[in-house]
């Protein structure tokens, strides 16, 4: 079956090619839902999340020839939606309103991403900021934001008070967005990890 569906594929890749709109519909049929669905978690606005699916199908179609039809079309999609969602990223990172509301949400939540759209060394970036916080900060920081875990959890776990825990999740973002505000891949990161399961 896999393998019917590859070959099925890769005639679909063959025809767009050469220009065939309605292999490319069926192409959009396959995906387009699926990479939604994705896109909103990134993005969390419907708009957005359109805009950027269609962009993404947009380029495919006027790249049609540059396919190569015998690696996963797969992978090649979810990459130009990576680079789509990086370029929203860092329009918005330079408007400070709307920064400002995703750092909001992105220090409050994290999640892992189903198609593994960040790789492991930009993974391995964010874990570094958190590590320059102090012992007792960074473990605050990772029951609360990492874990999910509410203040009043955290407060009875480690035996401390929740205007404590508070106290430890502010100065622990500030040290996090400045590390961030250094370095404009990390600061992006910070934002792409606020989506919701």
């Amino acid at each position: 079956m896999q393998s019917n569906n590859l070959s099925n594929e890769r005639q679909l890749l063959l025809q767009i090619q050469k220009g065939s709109e309605s292999a490319f519909e069926e192409l959009y049929k396959l995906y387009s839902t699926r990479l939604y669905g994705n896109l909103l978690k990134l993005v969390k606005s419907e708009a957005d999340a359109q805009e950027i699916l269609q962009d993404v199908f947009i380029k495919i179609w006027n790249n049609r020839q540059l396919i190569d039809a015998d690696k996963s079309f797969r992978s090649y999609l979810f990459k130009i939606a990576e680079n789509k969602v990086f370029d929203l990223f860092r329009k918005i990172s330079r408007d400070k309103k709307r920064e400002e509301a995703l750092l909001s949400i992105a220090t409050s939540e994290y999640v892992h991403i189903e198609e593994s759209i960040l790789n492991k060394e930009s993974a391995a970036l964010l874990n570094k900021a958190i590590e320059s916080l102090s012992a007792q900060r960074q473990l605050v920081f990772r029951l609360c934001k990492l874990e999910g875990k509410s203040y009043k959890e955290v407060a009875e776990q480690l035996g401390i008070s929740v205007s404590t825990i508070s106290d430890h999740i502010v100065k622990a973002t500030k040290t996090i967005r400045s590390y961030f505000d250094s370095n404009e891949e990390l600061l992006i990161l910070l934002l792409i990890f606020s989506f919701t399961s």
